[in-house]
């Protein structure tokens, strides 16, 4: 199932433009998530709907994003080194969500742990790491709005990667055509996919990843 895409100014219209938000498509039992990677490891994916092959590593973290112009800022939109293709994973919400409560954050945060030792002890136990950076436009603008990726490894890695995709999406074609129009500076054909804010259903992920409370947005 491809994404639901709109013109990129009425996209800005939908998002806020400050806060700490998860921005993602979504259906009701399902989320959109993003990730880039070379020909050999998303051949691999896209035939057999799963994760693995001779190019693709267990031992590594692997990266998650939710937000598509995230993804495409650190991919070049589908022009980096070893990330030319673009794909999207849909997942189940209750499988994101397993993911989010199992996250730690990449530095320490004195809001969320007493003290530097309490954050080591948790980046030992759980693995997910959690980072919010600054979401970017289309030209690469870093925005005052954060955007969320969640790096997963062991045995969690090996679950999203052989049993949590529900469908896996080649997006690539689609992000090479926009960056044409970017670089054309034919903004108003530009689209992107449609994205509401995510929130957990658990209100204590919400008090764990520390999203903006969305009735102040």
């Amino acid at each position: 199932m491809h994404p639901e895409t709109i013109p990129y100014f009425q996209y800005l219209e939908t998002i806020p433009t400050s806060g700490k938000h998860i921005l993602a498509q979504q259906t009701d039992e399902q989320i959109l998530v993003y990730q880039a990677f070379n020909h050999a490891i998303a051949n691999y994916a896209l035939e057999h709907q799963q994760f693995g092959g001779s190019a693709y590593s267990f031992s590594r973290m692997s990266w998650i994003k939710p937000n598509f112009l995230w993804m495409m800022h650190r991919c070049g939109w589908a022009d980096k080194e070893n990330q030319q293709r673009v794909l999207g994973i849909w997942l189940k919400k209750s499988d994101f969500d397993h993911i989010l409560s199992e996250s730690v954050f990449s530095s320490f945060q004195p809001d969320h742990y007493t003290d530097v030792a309490e954050w080591k002890a948790a980046l030992e136990k759980h693995p997910v790491r959690l980072q919010w950076d600054p979401d970017h436009d289309i030209y690469g603008a870093p925005q005052v709005r954060k955007a969320i990726q969640l790096g997963i490894k062991g045995k969690l890695l090996e679950q999203f990667a052989q049993e949590m995709a529900l469908e896996i999406i080649d997006l690539t074609t689609f992000a090479q055509e926009q960056k044409k129009l970017i670089l054309q500076k034919n903004i108003t054909q530009l689209q992107v996919p449609q994205e509401w804010i995510y929130e957990p259903r658990d209100a204590r992920i919400r008090t764990r990843i520390g999203l903006t409370n969305n009735e102040h947005v």
